[in-house]
């Protein structure tokens, strides 16, 4: 509670202000090719990864997709072949199992071009608590851990390579974990869990996490950003139930946005000139904005970062 009141205190009106106005804002504009660069995009085959794929192939990108259904890549990978002639690569992982992430990462790895943007996409949101295979909620594993991992486990390579811009798709739904991160209880035993608080402290981690990464490149030209897509209509939570769908289509989706304007957020952070060399920022679409106080409390950025590698046996 002490925590919580102290976070709250840090609230300015004039914060939340700008967060109302900046979510009607358009993405800036980008013109830039994206012709001789390499793109890996996770959740490519649906919603806004699936837009982003289009997108960036249009603009001449190559194309690595980290997905988990089989079926889905081949379809994805017809149509961005038959559309723009894009060179594609699929890699099949799904992030609720992070010996599948080590697998996945080692592909990319292995990848015989630069990587020059890298947009950890895929997630999740459940409204119920649900378990991994490997004993971990699966809304902080998939939303967090598993881009966590596969990050850290590129870094050397992207370090050596010094271009990438890491673009996280993140979330204004962070602002739900108001008491920050339960490390000593990631799994909801002595907490009520509820859907918004889950996905709350993973996109919470996430901002945090990032952090340090930005230190860790920093002086390597790669640089590490974080953006809310906007409230668009896609598929995550379908699996919650008839009801929430219901709830979501009349409540959440009433003015939602379209997964193309997210993606045309993510080609700017990805490409434009003017955000060369910037890291560590988090941006609602394309506007930066001030992420809530338990998202940028530096002093929970190495309890946070040491309790991720521990979970993806990273130490």
């Amino acid at each position: 509670m002490k925590q919580l009141l102290a976070y709250l205190f840090q609230y300015r009106i004039s914060h939340m202000v700008e967060l109302v106005g900046n979510s009607r804002l358009d993405p800036l504009p980008c013109v830039e090719s994206l012709a001789g660069k390499t793109a890996v995009i996770t959740g490519a085959t649906s919603g806004i990864g699936l837009e982003t794929a289009r997108l960036f192939a249009a603009k001449g990108a190559a194309l690595v997709c980290v997905n988990r259904s089989p079926e889905k890549s081949l379809l994805l990978e017809a149509e961005l072949k038959e559309r723009w002639g894009a060179a594609v690569t699929t890699v099949i992982c799904d992030f609720s199992s992070l010996d599948q992430v080590r697998w996945a990462s080692a592909e990319l790895n292995d990848l015989h071009d630069p990587i020059d943007i890298f947009i950890p996409n895929a997630g999740v949101y459940y409204t119920r608590n649900t378990t991994t295979p490997d004993g971990i909620e699966t809304v902080f594993q998939v939303n967090h851990l598993a881009p966590f991992m596969m990050t850290w486990l590129l870094m050397d390579r992207l370090r050596a390579e010094g271009r990438a811009r890491i673009v996280y798709v993140n979330s204004e739904g962070h602002r739900f974990a108001l008491g920050g991160i339960h490390l000593d209880d990631l799994a909801w035993q002595h907490h009520r869990y509820t859907g918004l608080k889950s996905y709350g402290a993973a996109k919470t981690a996430q901002l945090l996490t990032m952090r340090k990464f930005q230190q860790l490149f920093d002086g390597t030209g790669v640089t590490v950003n974080a953006m809310h897509p906007g409230n668009v209509r896609t598929n995550i939570g379908a699996q919650n139930g008839e009801a929430y769908l219901r709830f979501k289509e009349k409540y959440i989706l009433k003015n939602a946005l379209e997964p193309e304007v997210s993606a045309q957020a993510l080609y700017y952070l990805s490409a434009a000139p003017e955000l060369e060399g910037k890291s560590g920022r988090f941006f609602n679409l394309t506007t930066e904005e001030r992420p809530a106080p338990h998202a940028a409390d530096e002093h929970q950025v190495g309890p946070v970062w040491q309790k991720s590698l521990e979970l993806c046996g990273l130490l």
